[in-house]
């Protein structure tokens, strides 16, 4: 008998702890009208060859393999979040492609303030 009671109590006890109450959170979620159906984001997709060679949307935005600081890609760059920093900046790295090269990269994306970053 002591043990049912017992086992009875130690039952209650484990279920005393699992009162928990739920907590709401406010999120709010977007609807159709949040965005303007004119405004689409484009995304910006630079890529990174095997050689070192850095692309963006297809034109070439590296001198040289060797070039490390990449002016023209952060003048692109710095231009396109002027006009509309919503558009997202899609890396594309070779497997072949060093990964300092795609450091390189990082670095101008940062100087140019990109807000909105993603590998593809």
């Amino acid at each position: 008998m002591v043990d049912v009671v017992f086992v009875l109590l130690l039952f209650f006890m484990a279920c005393a702890g699992q009162n928990i109450k739920e907590g709401f959170f406010e999120i709010g979620l977007p609807s159709s009208s949040a965005g303007s159906p004119d405004k689409i984001s484009t995304p910006i997709v630079v890529d990174v060859d095997a050689l070192g060679n850095v692309f963006v949307n297809g034109e070439q935005k590296s001198a040289s393999a060797k070039d490390r600081e990449l002016k023209s890609l952060e003048e692109f760059l710095k231009s396109a979040v002027k006009t509309s920093p919503d558009d997202p900046v899609i890396i594309r790295p070779n497997a072949e492609a060093r990964h300092e090269r795609v450091v390189d990269v990082l670095n101008v994306c940062r100087l140019a303030h990109v807000a909105k970053l993603s590998f593809g």
